[in-house]
């Protein structure tokens, strides 16, 4: 009696103990493949940097098509101008009167898109390693559509238009503040501003930071963000409002693609996830 109640508790528990994604029965291979699994931080290095090597690489090769791109600039602006909405010469010419502001946005602009997403990343890799491969995913994929972009719709800023009185703030202050002006112009597309990956990748920091963090200022920080870099981008003379919202809908499939591959958004997704067997399971890390 005592031995067939010791034999039951324990079968009870096997049946209880949460069970591995390659444990499952009749689970193949790409279910386990999209599964949530903790992240190898040397693997992530590694594929942030040859991604973005990639992306740098594809986006340079671009053939500059200057007359198309300018063309498609004048046509941009024309649609901005009936939609009401072509305000970006009066808020470059306003922000540029003021020296140290103007200054700032160029650095802004230079620095941030880079150190903001690098760090959310970092983040999210340390705190919600379970949500970590599908937020990265989202991000992955808003790039890679934007490469399409910028092949199929060459596109000059502002401050490369002709007949305009756009002001470059990068060449006029000489700040660092464009890869695509003054001595760096040569090392990167020009001709690439539609969509507008500073605002793609904002807004995916501003929306990972607002789903995620549990300090309310923070939580703020994360929606002023995106807003913050879209003034930015018009002062600065760099993008149209309209290659802003291309940024917008580039984020979007990129969440589309996440949440057919993982079948939901990666904040839905558990926070952490469990090892390999006989690793014990990470505790909660607050945010």
């Amino acid at each position: 009696m005592g031995e067939a109640t010791v034999t039951t508790l324990e079968q009870g528990r096997e049946q209880a103990a949460p069970r591995s994604v390659t444990d499952a029965p009749g689970q193949g291979f790409l279910h386990r493949l999209r599964a949530p699994r903790r992240p190898r931080f040397w693997f992530e290095i590694l594929l942030i940097a040859v991604s973005y090597w990639t992306y740098s690489l594809i986006r340079n090769a671009v053939p500059e098509q200057k007359k198309q791109a300018l063309a498609n600039a004048d046509w941009i602006w024309k649609v901005e101008h009936h939609l009401g909405i072509a305000v970006e010469e009066t808020i470059n010419h306003s922000v540029n009167s003021v020296t140290w502001l103007i200054v700032g946005m160029n650095y802004y602009y230079a620095t941030l898109h880079f150190i903001v997403t690098l760090g959310v990343l970092v983040w999210i890799y340390r705190s919600h390693p379970g949500r970590y491969a599908a937020t990265r995913l989202v991000l992955f994929a808003t790039t890679a559509v934007a490469l399409v972009g910028y092949y199929f719709y060459p596109l000059a800023p502002p401050r490369l238009m002709t007949g305009e009185s756009f002001i470059d703030t990068v060449v006029v202050h000489q700040t660092w503040g464009s890869m695509a002006s003054g001595d760096l112009k040569n090392m990167s597309n020009q001709y690439a501003a539609m969509p507008s990956m500073h605002i793609g990748w904002s807004l995916w920091c501003g929306l990972t930071i607002f789903a995620l963090a549990s300090v309310p200022w923070v939580r703020v920080l994360g929606l002023l963000y995106p807003t913050l870099t879209l003034v930015v981008i018009v002062a600065t003379a760099n993008h149209f409002w309209l290659d802003a919202v291309g940024g917008m809908m580039c984020l979007a499939f990129g969440y589309t693609v996440a949440g057919l591959w993982y079948g939901a958004l990666p904040y839905a997704l558990p926070r952490q996830v469990a090892g390999k067997a006989g690793e014990r399971e990470l505790s909660p890390v607050k945010a």
